[in-house]
């Protein structure tokens, strides 16, 4: 425990910070590639277990927003580690569930204590470092937020595999413990700032339509491709109540005099196209983190422990990457750098458009590395710019509206590339089935040849079937192409953006405390 009076190493405090929130980060999609091994083992469909995710999700984006509120209205410390320490226990209680409704009401215990985890983190971070460092500080919280979600599936696959996946919740508890005692002895309180609850001007109007908007948004996100969309009752609903409750509470936040959510900060230029931007990298990094695993899978054959690890190398790349990038920060317009990761994003997706059914594995790691350079170099300058110019008593709003850009630009890059992957695929079957009949005159040459290979010439349904088979295949390859097209044409999207932030020197001034 430090003496009063007594400094403590910032670095240190860093990494506290970075290793709370891998461990957060990493629960969003640990749980993934568990999912099979839990409903098998609590009795339930692979269906319902689904809800495991989506509970942890949909607290998760509930929390987020208000957490600046919280962290300003109890402490900032004393929030974080309410935070972890429930967390913790919650790791602790969904790796005993006995049943699944006890493990989904558990996950959202946990993704409610996850929920504050990054926002509080991260306005800890920038009060600890002057202006000057904050560039390397955000390079190592970074190479948690970033690498997090590519571990999760890896790291969850082999746990479950070699253990039980009820050790994926379990290896939090230590880690949580060690996290407690490292905030207690580690980081300073801030100054509490007691009077909207002392007043009773609570904004409790503002948290219920926070809990709606955002929690039936999420819902929709997790749910609407298994339920068809707008063809479900539910789906459209939900939809509905979110765009209704996000309406009013726009119209409310901006004229309550002590909001939960900080909404004026968007009025600010550089912050408002800075959430943007950070809404995109969410919806790139999840996004693709979805398409790389799912296409060694699915069009290599690869088991989910080999698929995870395709995405390996970009993380180790990152973590070499991130503190290079935190140097130059300060010394090079952010506008630069970000368009250099939005350019190499670009390319990077622009190379994987050339997949084709027989690429080599290193092929696939190499495609994932260049999309990872790219994320190396948006998410430090992008970090940097956000605190730019953001006076310290609104910090922690500005950190838990940025962190939440990130996570929900996650859930809809997910959702975006799950749907857009499901109706290609039907877009491109039909279109190639046109094409599988005997009016084609190359068609009856092509089921000959195939018929010779397989050696059942005379079985005209077997060769039928292996053409059907290769159509299905090329649709689905062509329907992945068509993601990462799109995926690229976002990026190239973005530079001109770029033009409206203003550049280093003219906001340095107003950096400080």
């Amino acid at each position: 425990m430090k003496q009063p009076g007594q400094e403590t190493n910032p670095w240190l405090v860093a990494l506290v910070v970075a290793l709370a929130a891998f461990m957060e980060i990493m629960d969003i999609s640990i749980a993934n590639v568990s999912l099979p091994h839990i409903a098998g083992d609590l009795s339930s469909s692979q269906n319902e277990s689904t809800w495991v995710l989506t509970s942890y999700l949909v607290t998760n984006a509930i929390v987020m927003p208000i957490s600046g509120w919280l962290s300003n209205t109890f402490g900032r410390k004393r929030f974080f580690l309410v935070c972890i320490a429930s967390f913790t226990v919650a790791s602790l209680l969904c790796g005993l569930a006995p049943n699944l409704g006890s493990l989904i009401v558990l996950r959202a215990l946990q993704g409610a204590a996850g929920g504050g985890l990054q926002p509080s983190g991260q306005a800890i971070l920038a009060d600890t470092f002057p202006p000057e460092k904050r560039g390397m500080a955000s390079a190592v919280y970074g190479i948690a937020a970033v690498v997090g979600p590519t571990v999760g599936p890896t790291l969850g696959g082999w746990i479950t595999d070699d253990y039980s996946w009820r050790w994926i919740f379990f290896i939090n508890v230590p880690v949580g413990i060690a996290l407690v005692f490292c905030v207690i002895a580690l980081i300073r309180e801030k100054p509490v700032a007691r009077n909207a609850v002392s007043t009773g001007t609570v904004d409790w109007i503002g948290f219920a339509l926070v809990t709606l908007s955002l929690g039936c948004l999420q819902i929709v996100m997790d749910r609407g491709q298994d339920a068809d969309w707008f063809g479900s009752d539910f789906i459209t609903v939900m939809s509905l109540v979110s765009a209704a409750a996000f309406v009013l509470l726009i119209w409310w936040e901006l004229r309550h005099p002590s909001p939960m959510v900080d909404l004026r900060l968007l009025g600010e230029r550089d912050f408002a196209i800075t959430f943007f931007l950070m809404l995109v990298v969410g919806f790139m990094l999840l996004g693709s983190t979805f398409l790389i695993p799912a296409y060694a899978q699915n069009m290599m054959g690869y088991r989910a422990i080999d698929a995870g690890m395709v995405l390996t190398p970009g993380g180790i790349l990152i973590i070499l990457l991130m503190p290079m990038i935190g140097r130059v920060v300060g010394k090079v317009d952010v506008r630069v750098l970000i368009g250099i990761g939005l350019l190499i994003g670009r390319v990077s997706l622009l190379w994987t458009t050339n997949f084709y059914l027989d690429i080599s594995y290193r092929y696939l790691v190499f495609a994932r590395m260049g999309q990872s350079l790219s994320l190396a170099f948006l998410f430090v300058p992008l970090t940097a710019l956000a605190f730019r110019g953001i006076p310290p008593a609104r910090i922690n709003n500005a950190s838990a509206l940025i962190n939440l850009a990130r996570n929900f630009g996650g859930s809809i890059g997910i959702s975006f590339c799950s749907t857009l992957l499901t109706r290609r695929e039907q877009f491109h079957q039909s279109r190639l089935v046109e094409y599988a009949h005997h009016l084609n005159p190359a068609y009856p040459d092509y089921a000959q040849q195939i018929g010779s290979a397989l050696g059942v010439s005379s079985n005209a349904s077997t060769t039928m079937a292996y053409v059907y088979q290769n159509i299905i295949d090329q649709a689905t390859l062509l329907s992945y192409l068509d993601n990462f097209k799109v995926l690229g044409i976002v990026y190239l999207c973005l530079l001109p953006l770029l033009l409206l932030v203003s550049p280093n020197e003219t906001r340095t001034a107003a950096v400080g405390h």
